[in-house]
């Protein structure tokens, strides 16, 4: 008798740990099904966020154009998506406010005046005598001082994919800032490998319209950078057309040309970076446009232009009904309404209960 028991003690204990093994291996069945879910989701994104960074290093009102430049671009990564939050943007002189300038608070890309590029809502990061060679190193590399504010930082991370545009005066192997001094082909990969070391980004789209553009990406070693140069080595870029009314050049070839491609691109665009490359051949550029793409490890052909003039929102659908615990504000006002309903000792202060403060409140002066 004593052994029929224990024998059906045993096969319920059999029973018991074969429902919890059936019970676990679901559990891990589910897991795995989520993680190849996740896996699928992100099958093909290479980054998480993006991030501009627009420079502009010259100054006096005959080199409205590289404002221009600058702000062209600008204007196109905020309409494909890119938030102000996610812009640097640095310009050397403000020629919307140049005195010379018969237009106050307007800046033009090209004669007609079909846009004004300076809009009303520019946020410029870095402007003036801010625009210098230190600040620039500083903020690709993120050595700057514990007080500087968060619009002055890049704070990319190794998700990011950064697009860095710069124009101005150069030559062979250097770019001048403001007529007064210079950053060389060197320094400008030494900085990209910098940020590389410190996992400051994922791929980098460098684009540079200048003279002998080319020689500035000749010295950069870093990985997963793609660089493009409105001229090579020996050749000038030239500028695009002149404004009678103003009585300067106003936009340059390059960026005209890469302009008003962008401007038949949405954020939903299939255009790639490979039909970028072809925006100005030689017959409307004059110079020839160069490209490095060694350092880049995927094939332009299959990279979205907006992967770097666009945001990135990985999002996924779901028919699903999810069931979403109380919000922390719903569960404090039935704390607080707890706390109403009991009596209260009336020697304990009773507690404070928390409302929103007006913003910038008005007081009449009598």
């Amino acid at each position: 008798m004593f052994l029929a028991k224990f024998s059906y003690f045993e096969v319920s204990k059999m029973k018991l740990l074969f429902l919890f093994i059936c019970v676990f291996s679901l559990m891990q069945s589910t897991v795995a099904d989520h993680e190849v879910s996740a896996s699928q989701f992100l099958k093909g994104k290479t980054h998480t966020n993006n991030w501009a960074v627009l420079v502009d290093t010259s100054r006096f009102w005959f080199n409205y154009r590289h404002v221009a430049n600058v702000l062209s671009m600008y204007r196109s990564v905020k309409r494909l998506g890119i938030p102000d939050s996610q812009i640097i943007l640095m310009v050397a002189d403000d020629m919307a406010c140049n005195p010379r300038n018969p237009r106050p608070a307007t800046v033009f890309n090209n004669a007609q005046q079909h846009i004004n590029v300076y809009g009303e809502d520019v946020e410029v990061d870095y402007r003036g005598y801010e625009v210098t060679v230190e600040n620039f190193v500083r903020l690709l590399t993120g050595r700057l001082a514990p007080s500087t504010p968060r619009s002055k930082r890049l704070l990319t991370d190794d998700g990011s994919n950064i697009l860095i545009y710069m124009t101005g005066h150069g030559g062979d192997g250097f770019l001048k800032f403001q007529d007064s001094e210079e950053i060389t082909n060197v320094e400008l990969a030494d900085a990209f490998e910098q940020m590389w070391q410190k996992k400051r980004y994922n791929e980098i789209l460098f684009i540079i319209d200048t003279c002998q553009a080319a020689s500035m990406y000749e010295h950069f070693y870093s990985p997963n950078i793609l660089a493009i140069a409105s001229s090579l080595v020996g050749e000038d870029s030239l500028s695009h057309h002149v404004d009678p009314a103003i009585g300067v050049y106003i936009i340059d070839r390059f960026t005209y040309y890469a302009l008003e491609f962008l401007e038949r691109v949405t954020p939903d665009s299939k255009k790639t970076l490979a039909q970028f490359l072809q925006v100005c051949p030689k017959q409307v550029c004059i110079s020839t446009v160069g490209v490095r793409r060694d350092l880049y490890k995927r094939d332009p052909n299959n990279v979205l232009i907006t992967e770097f003039f666009g945001s990135v929102r990985n999002v996924e659908l779901t028919n699903q009904l999810l069931d979403l615990p109380l919000c922390e504000r719903a569960d404090q006002l039935q704390i607080n309404d707890s706390i109403e309903s009991e009596p209260r000792d009336e020697n304990v202060e009773a507690p404070k209960k928390l409302v929103f403060a007006n913003q910038l409140p008005l007081h009449r002066s009598s």
